[in-house]
């Protein structure tokens, strides 16, 4: 089964004719349709935690039901988890004196990429993006009419974010710098250092920071997350941070995620994309984030030590197999694995997509690396957010596919 959707037409003029239907969901399709009709599949193409949100957070969900909060709620989200999210992010992120007008909920972050962007571009405003980088975030720039620029991560720089490869990338059209740390999907974090540089670049340059955060709760020690927010202060208004309660909280199906800005003009243009898109997210889902951002974070420790002996399994095997080239992840559930000319020699097979679909057919899930880039070097992305035994099996599977 092919994972490539037929090309839309060149003449087309809708900008939902630039938009791919996604390889990783497309492989995702395919798997589940293998394993429905009884096959073994390894679920090492979605980024979707095993685990179970902790229980107060499911029980927050039953008495919110139970109380009749299934009606309309406030457009920007609930006032107690503004008010909430608002503490978290001044204490756990270090951003200086965020009030709840900074924060503005939405149905996953996902959504929030949707309208941070839409809040902020014109058509052709452009956007520095790291490449690899995840799929959705090129996309979402480009369906409110940018255009995303890619400055290439490569693996010998421990993939990262190079302020003088950025600043050679902006031009008179450049609006924004985009940076996602934990990195999906190579797994990389910048350091404190670095984020500095590239604040200062855009300081210098009068740009936007749009900082995706989704994984800060997964990093592997001695690795640090820093947010960029708490270095620009409380002067500086060009930061905007996104969360999600998705990889923190296992709650990547009750869509909830968060954008903080201290911008007015975008306080002004957020809330109307709300409105048009989701008009108040889940009122049942709200009530599950107010208990996780307010309950014991003691289940976040425990996640990660499981994520790192999934994480060691995955390149214990894959390091053993001539011809790959897996890169640590210091954060995040995926391994960015860069394929060498061998591989593809003793495979008998053209290039990382080809690859992807022969395991992607024998059950074995996989991204390849032009579903998140143009210039990066062939690779194969794996995750290992499934569960260990599916992990510890698939790695076997691997070993056989690829050894």
């Amino acid at each position: 089964m092919s994972t490539t959707a037929p090309a839309p037409p060149t003449t087309s003029r809708h900008p939902l004719d630039r938009i791919s239907h996604g390889k990783i969901v497309q492989i995702r399709e395919q798997l589940l349709a293998a394993q429905a009709q009884g096959a073994k599949v390894y679920r090492f193409e979605s980024g979707d935690p095993s685990f179970g949100p902790p229980a107060y957070v499911l029980e927050a969900v039953t008495r919110a039901g139970q109380q009749g909060k299934t009606h309309y709620v406030p457009n920007n989200g609930v006032p107690e988890l503004r008010t909430a999210l608002a503490r978290k992010v001044t204490a756990i992120n270090g951003i200086a004196q965020v009030r709840d007008r900074d924060i503005f909920v939405t149905n996953g972050a996902m959504h929030a990429l949707f309208v941070t962007f839409g809040a902020l571009l014109a058509a052709g405003d452009e956007v520095i993006i790291p490449d690899p980088m995840w799929t959705e975030v090129a996309e979402n720039i480009r369906m409110a009419g940018g255009v995303p620029v890619g400055v290439t991560l490569r693996y010998e720089d421990d993939f990262s974010y190079r302020p003088e490869a950025i600043e050679r990338a902006v031009t008179p059209r450049t609006v924004a710098i985009f940076l996602n740390t934990p990195h999906n999907p190579t797994g990389a974090v910048l350091t404190k250092e670095r984020l500095g540089a590239i604040l200062e670049l855009a300081r210098a340059r009068n740009l936007w920071v749009v900082a995706d955060e989704a994984y800060e709760d997964v990093v592997f020690a001695p690795a640090e997350h820093h947010s960029i927010g708490a270095l620009a202060g409380e002067d500086w208004e060009r930061v905007i941070s996104i969360y999600s309660f998705s990889k923190s909280h296992a709650m990547a199906g009750l869509r909830t995620g968060y954008i903080v800005t201290r911008s007015a003009q975008l306080q002004d243009r957020i809330p109307k994309l709300l409105r048009c898109t989701i008009n108040g997210v889940n009122s049942l889902a709200q009530a599950a984030a107010l208990a996780a951002v307010t309950g014991d974070r003691g289940h976040i420790a425990a996640m990660r030590a499981e994520y790192l002996v999934r994480r060691d399994l995955m390149l214990e095997t894959l390091g053993h197999i001539p011809g790959l080239r897996p890169f640590t992840p210091r954060g995040t559930f995926f391994i960015w694995v860069e394929l060498l000319p061998e591989i593809f020699e003793r495979l008998k097979l053209r290039d990382a997509d080809a690859l992807s679909q022969k395991l992607a057919a024998l059950g074995i899930g996989n991204c390849p690396n032009d579903a998140f880039g143009k210039d990066c070097a062939p690779a194969l992305r794996f995750s290992f957010s499934c569960g260990t035994e599916m992990v510890r099996e698939g790695c076997a599977a691997l070993a056989e596919v690829l050894g």
